[in-house]
């Protein structure tokens, strides 16, 4: 255990079986909250588990593209903890193409999740926190994506800019219902993901494998690339009383990519 910052409070991580998602889990249980991991994916459930405290973990089936599968995972978290805290809004999925190879499939795919999934979980969480009298905290995770354009990922760009807006205008509708909502913004980060990411680039920019993420990794300030684990220090504090007066914020945490 380390401050127990979160001591006492439930927090759900959609997405939270892997990468980012899961870092936030492990630290979040070890700051004293009871951790719902929320992921499609069951294995990825069962096996991240294993890396949080028994007592402080559960896991649900969740595919935020469903109404249906939100409102099922709000109501047994409800009825298992007494209410939902804190809601890490990070289950996304990724894709590129040059603009003139986006299929109108995947475009919808990626709005599905990182955009339609992302607002309907947040509205009914916080739902269930304004019926539960819950002062509670939501955090979105945008991406560095949302803050330019790019022009082999023109629409996951979209969904992250989207992401930011969405933050700032729940949060100044949810504030008046002492609901804190912000936003953190990763930049490139060493995930499995970025190999699959790598292999577009290879294929899309005619480079060698692996060569993509060197220079990515080589262009950060900082000096490498983000890890999963860095970024629970910002998730940490956006979910404590820490920050209070702290909202509609996005922060960034990439090693001194994106400057704002």
């Amino acid at each position: 255990m380390m401050n127990g910052q979160l001591k006492d409070k439930v927090a759900v991580i959609t997405g939270g079986a892997r990468g980012i998602g899961l870092a936030i889990a492990q630290r979040y249980a070890e700051e004293g909250a009871t951790v719902v991991i929320a992921d499609i994916d069951q294995r990825a459930i069962d096996q991240a588990l294993e890396g949080v405290a028994p007592e402080r973990g559960m896991g649900v089936v969740l595919d935020v593209r469903d109404q249906a599968s939100v409102d099922a995972m709000v109501q047994d978290v409800r009825q298992r903890f007494g209410g939902i805290d804190v809601l890490v809004n990070n289950a996304a999925v990724f894709g590129m193409a040059p603009v003139l190879e986006v299929t109108e499939a995947d475009f919808d795919r990626q709005f599905a999740v990182n955009v339609k999934g992302l607002f309907f979980t947040l509205q009914a969480v916080a739902r269930a926190m304004v019926e539960d009298e819950r002062r509670g905290a939501i955090i979105n995770m945008a991406s560095q994506a949302g803050r330019r354009g790019e022009p082999l990922v023109s629409t996951y760009c979209a969904t992250k800019a989207a992401v930011i807006s969405l933050t700032q205008s729940c949060a100044l509708d949810l504030i008046r219902r002492g609901i804190r909502v912000n936003g953190i913004a990763p930049g490139v980060v060493d995930t499995p993901m970025w190999d699959e990411v790598d292999a577009l680039f290879a294929r899309y920019e005619g480079r060698p494998q692996g060569e993509k993420k060197r220079l990515v990794g080589e262009s950060v300030p900082y000096g490498r690339m983000g890890r999963p684990e860095d970024h629970v220090g910002a998730a940490v504090f956006l979910a404590s009383r820490e920050s209070d007066y702290i909202v509609a914020q996005t922060l960034n945490v990439d090693g001194g990519n994106w400057m704002s």
